[in-house]
Protein backbone atom coordinates (compact mmCIF):
# COMPACT_ATOMS: atom_id res chain seq x y z
CA UNK A 1 0.00 0.00 0.00
CA UNK A 2 1.18 3.78 -0.80
CA UNK A 3 2.07 5.68 1.87
CA UNK A 4 0.12 9.06 2.44
CA UNK A 5 1.56 12.46 2.44
CA UNK A 6 -0.24 15.78 3.58
CA UNK A 7 1.06 19.09 3.19
CA UNK A 8 0.27 22.14 2.20
CA UNK A 9 2.07 25.60 2.04
CA UNK A 10 0.46 28.66 0.72
CA UNK A 11 1.85 32.83 0.79
CA UNK A 12 -1.37 35.40 0.57
CA UNK A 13 -2.89 37.93 2.26
CA UNK A 14 -5.03 37.68 5.45
CA UNK A 15 -8.25 38.87 4.32
CA UNK A 16 -10.49 39.97 7.55
CA UNK A 17 -9.12 41.61 11.32
CA UNK A 18 -8.20 38.08 13.66
CA UNK A 19 -11.01 36.69 16.08
CA UNK A 20 -8.91 34.76 18.34
CA UNK A 21 -11.40 32.42 20.57
CA UNK A 22 -10.81 30.11 23.28
CA UNK A 23 -11.76 27.02 24.31
CA UNK A 24 -13.33 25.96 27.79
CA UNK A 25 -10.55 24.36 27.99
CA UNK A 26 -8.66 27.64 27.56
CA UNK A 27 -6.74 26.28 24.19
CA UNK A 28 -6.44 29.64 21.84
CA UNK A 29 -7.93 29.04 18.38
CA UNK A 30 -8.59 31.13 15.66
CA UNK A 31 -9.47 31.12 11.53
CA UNK A 32 -7.65 33.06 9.36
CA UNK A 33 -8.96 34.12 5.51
CA UNK A 34 -6.50 34.10 3.39
CA UNK A 35 -6.43 35.20 -0.24
CA UNK A 36 -3.59 33.92 -2.84
CA UNK A 37 -3.39 35.47 -5.71
CA UNK A 38 -2.52 33.83 -9.37
CA UNK A 39 -1.44 36.20 -12.36
CA UNK A 40 -1.23 34.13 -15.79
CA UNK A 41 -2.30 34.75 -19.06
CA UNK A 42 -5.63 33.69 -20.83
CA UNK A 43 -5.99 32.32 -24.50
CA UNK A 44 -5.82 35.70 -25.94
CA UNK A 45 -2.85 36.62 -24.11
CA UNK A 46 -4.30 39.40 -21.47
CA UNK A 47 -2.92 38.98 -18.28
CA UNK A 48 -5.48 37.80 -15.59
CA UNK A 49 -5.46 37.63 -11.66
CA UNK A 50 -7.26 34.82 -10.13
CA UNK A 51 -7.73 34.80 -6.78
CA UNK A 52 -8.36 31.56 -4.20
CA UNK A 53 -9.73 31.97 -0.88
CA UNK A 54 -8.69 29.73 1.77
CA UNK A 55 -10.16 28.99 5.39
CA UNK A 56 -7.19 28.15 7.74
CA UNK A 57 -7.87 26.94 11.60
CA UNK A 58 -4.14 27.81 13.84
CA UNK A 59 -4.09 26.49 17.29
CA UNK A 60 -2.26 27.70 20.87
CA UNK A 61 -0.11 30.38 20.63
CA UNK A 62 0.11 30.33 17.15
CA UNK A 63 -3.50 31.82 17.17
CA UNK A 64 -2.44 34.20 20.26
CA UNK A 65 0.70 35.44 17.84
CA UNK A 66 -2.02 36.10 15.22
CA UNK A 67 -4.81 37.83 17.11
CA UNK A 68 -1.89 39.81 18.31
CA UNK A 69 0.16 40.43 15.19
CA UNK A 70 -2.22 39.97 12.06
CA UNK A 71 -4.77 42.46 10.62
CA UNK A 72 -6.61 42.56 7.29
CA UNK A 73 -3.99 42.70 4.44
CA UNK A 74 -0.79 41.20 6.44
CA UNK A 75 1.06 38.61 4.12
CA UNK A 76 1.50 35.59 5.96
CA UNK A 77 3.01 32.26 4.65
CA UNK A 78 1.22 28.93 6.32
CA UNK A 79 2.53 25.26 6.28
CA UNK A 80 -0.23 22.78 7.04
CA UNK A 81 -2.12 19.65 5.83
CA UNK A 82 -5.60 19.59 4.36
CA UNK A 83 -8.45 18.80 6.37
CA UNK A 84 -12.43 18.13 5.07
CA UNK A 85 -14.84 19.38 7.51
CA UNK A 86 -17.97 17.97 7.32
CA UNK A 87 -21.82 18.83 8.74
CA UNK A 88 -25.43 19.06 8.28
CA UNK A 89 -27.35 22.23 7.17
CA UNK A 90 -31.08 22.24 6.73
CA UNK A 91 -31.18 18.44 6.38
CA UNK A 92 -28.43 18.77 3.50
CA UNK A 93 -24.76 17.44 3.99
CA UNK A 94 -22.24 20.06 3.54
CA UNK A 95 -18.69 19.64 3.60
CA UNK A 96 -15.69 22.02 3.41
CA UNK A 97 -12.09 21.75 2.69
CA UNK A 98 -9.66 23.99 4.94
CA UNK A 99 -6.01 23.98 5.94
CA UNK A 100 -4.84 23.07 9.67
CA UNK A 101 -1.93 25.52 10.42
CA UNK A 102 0.94 23.56 11.67
CA UNK A 103 3.70 26.46 11.26
CA UNK A 104 3.41 30.24 10.38
CA UNK A 105 5.43 33.11 9.14
CA UNK A 106 5.05 36.51 8.72
CA UNK A 107 6.14 38.22 5.98
CA UNK A 108 7.19 41.81 5.38
CA UNK A 109 7.44 44.52 7.98
CA UNK A 110 4.07 46.03 8.28
CA UNK A 111 2.40 45.06 11.29
CA UNK A 112 0.47 48.11 11.86
CA UNK A 113 0.76 51.45 14.08
CA UNK A 114 -0.27 49.54 17.31
CA UNK A 115 2.80 47.86 16.89
CA UNK A 116 5.41 50.36 16.72
CA UNK A 117 7.53 50.54 19.50
CA UNK A 118 7.02 46.23 19.37
CA UNK A 119 9.48 44.87 18.16
CA UNK A 120 7.26 41.47 18.00
CA UNK A 121 7.49 37.63 18.15
CA UNK A 122 10.28 35.94 15.61
CA UNK A 123 8.80 36.41 12.18
CA UNK A 124 8.74 32.13 12.24
CA UNK A 125 6.27 30.54 14.62
CA UNK A 126 6.52 26.98 15.03
CA UNK A 127 2.96 25.23 15.83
Amino acid sequence: MAASFNKVIVVGNVTRDIDLKYTQGGTAVTDIGLAVNDRRKDESGEWVDDTTFIDITVWGRQAEVAGQFLTKGSPVLIEGRLKLDTWEQDGQKRSKLKVVGERMQMLGGNRGPEHQEDHGPPDDVPF
